[in-house]
């Protein structure tokens, strides 16, 4: 099992997406069973992966490094991907989920793969563990795999409108969701990813006073700032959302694309750039996940 990478997991589900994409051509059923077999397998050794992280590292997943993190959301998604595949086989989620889930795992690439330097102290460790550390970042990871959902399904809401408008639909072979169900779940993607973020960042800023004696916390550091301010706009967003006479559910899709997709860009970026972990204070406390 230590033998397994990312490569392993990695080619399964880019195996698997391009079969979706053959799913346009009206695949068989047999042909549906050998896309679960690839992502099945994807997922066993994905899991396997982060196991062995785990082992390696005397840590859970989201509280090692931000490589291992990154892999953690994307293992959710895929969770949700076999699960909506198996009770719906015409659904066609891969499409749009799959191309998200391949991004997040090419950024592991990119991002540090070494356990977070605030748990080198024993004492610390054990604190953060049994603490709050684990629900800031446990509030990262399902917050995010939110903004992914919601992500996803305003594209779906925006390829059925524009299916319905010229009247046209995808093969027989896959299907959407009508319109009213995909605004009312990207509406409580919404709802739910930005109060957790939220308090991913409360948390983290609480943290960061708790260990401030062995590693100062600095506001003004520009990743701070700049994910502080991505999220005060996802708060803006929310508010918005949830304002009398609710907006026409085309513009909720296209402004949760555009402010989702921001997030997603910013946060992988930020560690991409950085190298830093969900809850590094390397370059000052990077207590908000990113």
């Amino acid at each position: 099992m230590a033998n397994v990478n990312v490569f392993c997991f990695l080619i399964s589900y880019a195996v698997a997406f391009v079969l979706e994409w053959t799913r346009l051509f009206r695949l068989t059923t047999m042909g549906r069973a050998v896309i679960l077999l690839f992502a099945g397998a994807g997922f066993v050794t994905h899991t396997i992966y982060l196991l062995v992280r785990s082992d390696q590292t005397d840590l859970p997943p989201i509280l090692s490094s931000p490589h291992d993190w990154v892999l953690v959301s994307a293992w959710l998604a895929i969770v949700l991907y076999i699960l909506l595949t198996i009770f719906n086989r015409e659904l066609a989620i891969g499409l749009f989920l799959l191309p998200l889930v391949l991004i997040l795992i090419g950024s592991a690439y990119w991002v540090s793969d070494e356990p977070n330097a605030l748990l080198d102290d024993p004492v610390m460790r054990q604190e953060a563990i049994r603490g709050w550390l684990d629900v800031h970042v446990s509030s990262w990871v399902f917050g995010i795999t939110g903004v992914i959902a919601g992500f996803v399904l305003s594209m779906m809401y925006l390829v059925q409108h524009r299916s319905l408008k010229h009247k046209q639909s995808l093969q027989s072979d896959l299907s959407l969701p009508n319109l009213e169900k995909l605004a009312r779940l990207n509406m409580w993607a919404v709802i739910g990813s930005v109060p957790l973020l939220f308090l991913g960042m409360g948390t983290g800023v609480y943290l960061g006073f708790l260990f401030k004696g062995q590693r100062p916390i600095t506001f003004s550091d520009p990743i701070v700032i700049v994910n502080g301010v991505v999220l005060l706009l996802m708060v803006v967003f929310l508010i918005w959302l949830l304002r009398p006479g609710r907006p026409a559910g085309k513009r909720v899709a296209w402004l949760t694309i555009w402010a989702f997709g921001f997030l997603l860009l910013t946060l992988i970026g930020m560690q991409v750039l950085t190298g830093g972990g969900p809850f590094s204070l390397e370059t000052g406390h990077r207590f908000i996940g990113s």
